[in-house]
């Protein structure tokens, strides 16, 4: 039997009114989140059912005969929905303003290409099937073995269909709470728009807790890295530089190799290896990995998530190694560039930990730091293309930019 017209505007009215004021918390979070993430990034397309469901209800039943609180409520939900849709343009906004802040507002000119206005504009073309990720100029080859071990020491390589050489290298390491996802998951749309624009993008997997155990996750990606260095040329790469994103666990992940560098407990067996990268990008990631802010959402997930599942260790006991495996207490004046890109409404991670992390980076880094609040955005707004993930993944491609050309001065 399916939902009446009331129940299912009622459904799609409680979405849209989480995903403008999420639940936050640490119980209503984790569901908030999912609820939040799709309704806000996909709002264009149920705006467009929403308009069709009620349509339809009016053709059947005609003005007198419809459901008159199915109606309001109907139309409560398209004005948020076209809130929602007018919020995530507004993430082009934040992202410029954030580079101008950290690059000058002149940097666009300094660009091989300053964007167009074409470039700037939101695509809507390739947002009608989001889940389509597909590019006809990108070629990838996928699960390449970077060190021994199975399926999760694989990775893939995105890289222009026209054979090129000597191109910057963005090593994307996939989120999930050190527990799940793989690398087909996510970072797609930021791989397939900068290996079309000539950049070898390298996105790859890593041991899963519970079954591993920190700092195996780290270990694998610095060994990816090891691999990046010694056979990226084969693929157009250019070893010597190599960027590092990633989101959520991923963006943990990609800021501890930019401040870890030969850190050699984290390189056992390749103490000497190379393990540098030359700008971090990182997306709602956890920074205060051993809750020394005292930020009562750190100091529970390190309890529940990480000392359980993780780590396997006492946090009371074994501080410094919470503290050696946290980017927000290994930040140094050796800093490379870095881009941090969180989103207004995360649920999962308070945006109040990136400000954080930014406020030390900036106060000892000798290079730029930009830090995009993404309005309206929740956890994870960037895993397929939508109106505010074009123009942050448009954002990050003019930083890239700027930053290989910086370090080529």
């Amino acid at each position: 039997m399916h939902p009446s017209f009331r129940t299912r505007r009622a459904l799609g009215l409680a979405l849209t009114a989480n995903a403008v004021r999420p639940l936050r918390g640490m119980r209503a979070g984790i569901p908030s989140f999912f609820a939040g993430w799709l309704t806000s990034e996909l709002a264009p397309h149920l705006l467009a059912l929403t308009a069709t469901d009620t349509a339809a209800h009016v053709a059947r039943r005609g003005l007198r005969g419809a459901d008159r609180v199915g109606l309001v409520l109907g139309g409560l939900s398209a004005a948020g929905l076209a809130g929602l849709i007018v919020s995530a343009q507004r993430a082009r906004g934040a992202v410029e303003q954030a580079l101008v802040q950290a690059l000058g507002p002149g940097y666009q000119q300094e660009l091989p290409r300053p964007p167009s206005p074409r470039d700037l504009a939101t695509p809507w073309g390739q947002l009608v099937l989001p889940f389509r990720m597909r590019n006809p100029e990108v070629h990838c080859d996928r699960d390449i073995a970077y060190a021994p071990g199975g399926r999760r020491f694989l990775l893939d390589v995105y890289r222009p269909l026209k054979p090129v050489s000597g191109r910057p290298v963005l090593l994307q390491v996939h989120g999930g709470a050190w527990m799940v996802g793989n690398k087909e998951q996510q970072g797609v749309p930021l791989m397939l728009h900068m290996a079309q624009r000539g950049w070898v993008c390298v996105a790859i997997n890593y041991p899963l807790s519970p079954s591993a155990r920190w700092p195996e996750h780290i270990v694998a990606a610095k060994r990816a890295l090891v691999w990046i260095r010694r056979h990226i040329a084969d693929y157009g790469g250019d070893p010597s530089y190599v960027v590092a994103t990633g989101g959520s666990a991923g963006g943990h992940l990609a800021a501890l190799l930019a401040l870890t560098p030969g850190d050699a407990a984290l390189q056992p067996g390749f103490e000497d290896a190379d393990t540098s990268v030359q700008a971090c990008v990182p997306a709602y990631g956890v920074y205060d990995f051993a809750a020394t802010s005292g930020a009562p959402t750190a100091t529970a997930r390190m309890h529940s998530i990480l000392a359980r599942y993780v780590v396997g260790k006492d946090p009371r006991e074994h501080h410094d190694d919470y503290v050696a495996a946290s980017p927000l207490d290994r930040i140094t004046d050796k800093a490379p560039p870095f881009f941090v890109i969180h989103g207004e409404h995360d649920t999962l991670i308070p945006v109040a930990e990136a400000r954080e992390f930014v406020r030390r980076l900036r106060q000892v880094s000798h290079n730029p730091v930009g830090f995009a609040e993404i309005p309206g955005a929740q956890h994870a707004f960037d895993i397929f293309p939508s109106i505010r993930s074009a123009h942050v993944v448009r954002g990050i491609e003019r930083f890239l930019e700027w930053t290989y050309l910086y370090r080529q001065r």
